[in-house]
């Protein structure tokens, strides 16, 4: 059985902890389907124990973390909260003496959402290339600098360390700990009875532009936004879409810029590369994404590629392909 431990800590985040938990027990749920035996089992741990009371009011009952033997748990997640909650839990006593000991001995560690500034006060992190929350990215950085915090990741893998950004990426990160333990498959099946969109991969941004554009609160421009996401291959210039908004270029050009805070253009391109991204992951040619995505020939993929990330498309293709 591979134990997985749950550090929670009065005012803590429910979904931190019970989505990534609800994969597991889907993982046991598949394996079971399958005839083969359950390989997770989940404990919830506290500094003292008894029932720990998340922001939401609802308690879960909880074991202290004193009693867990650091060689019966092979995976340690600390959970996130909000601000006070977490610097609370940072300057616990118990956790600052118990966590470090189940981090070594773990075969893997790691946080969920804000939870990793409990292990950063252990001195944790040192040197490792974390995840968390959007807004927490800067207080992280600066009040640990030997940190290396990445803005925009879904989830990050350090070695033995597994770093989550906001609440429901820690489902996206649990899935990848279930495609890693069993296999692909397990994770799939996973992810359909939990009725996911898709397995979203630890380097997808936090924000895709569409949620930037909703986060804004004008959804006037959503059928438009969801129809250029099917037609990345059509020509998605300003005079072709302001026709279909039915506005004129100007007018189209402002009411845009306002609704996603980008221009046109520059939403059109980070979408496509956003798409990209996704397609080479899955092993496609580049000059076949490069079709798919409006983004052709092949050389002018590469070369908006690798400005926006950093990386030639083919060598990440490479490194993130689906086998």
């Amino acid at each position: 059985m591979h134990h997985v431990a749950f550090i929670v800590y009065p005012g803590f985040e429910l979904l931190d902890m019970s989505g990534p938990a609800s994969v597991f027990g889907g993982a046991n749920r598949a394996l079971s389907q399958r005839g083969e035996p359950a390989f997770y089992t989940v404990v919830l741990a506290s500094a003292q124990g008894g029932a720990i009371e998340s922001s939401s009011g609802v308690a879960l009952e909880t074991r202290p973390v004193a009693d867990m033997r650091p060689e019966d748990v092979q995976t340690v997640l600390v959970a996130g909260a909000e601000r006070e909650p977490v610097l609370h839990a940072a300057a616990d006593r118990v956790l600052l003496e118990t966590l470090p000991q189940l981090a070594r001995k773990a075969q893997r560690f790691g946080s969920v959402c804000t939870g990793g500034f409990v292990l950063a006060a252990l001195g944790l992190l040192d040197g490792k290339r974390v995840a968390t929350h959007w807004d927490s990215c800067t207080p992280l950085a600066k009040a640990f600098p030997r940190i290396a915090v990445d803005p925009d990741a879904l989830y990050v893998i350090d070695g033995r360390l597994w770093t989550s950004a906001g609440v429901t990426t820690g489902i996206d990160m649990a899935l990848a700990m279930v495609a890693q333990d069993l296999d692909a498959s397990i994770a799939g099946e996973v992810a359909k009875r939990l009725v996911l969109y898709a397995r979203r991969p630890g380097y997808q941004s936090q924000f895709s532009p569409v949620l930037k554009a909703q986060a804004k609160g004008d959804s006037s421009f959503a059928d438009l936004i969801g129809w250029m996401q099917a037609n990345l291959d059509a020509p998605l210039n300003v005079p072709s879409l302001a026709a279909r908004a039915g506005l004129s270029e100007r007018t189209f050009h402002r009411r845009f810029v306002a609704a996603t805070g980008e221009t046109p253009a520059r939403f059109v391109e980070i979408t496509r590369l956003d798409a990209a991204r996704m397609l080479l992951s899955r092993g496609l040619s580049l000059k076949l994404v490069a079709a798919q995505v409006g983004l052709f020939p092949p050389t002018r993929l590469a070369e908006a590629f690798e400005r926006r990330f950093g990386i030639a498309p083919r060598l990440f293709r490479d490194m993130h392909a689906e086998l």
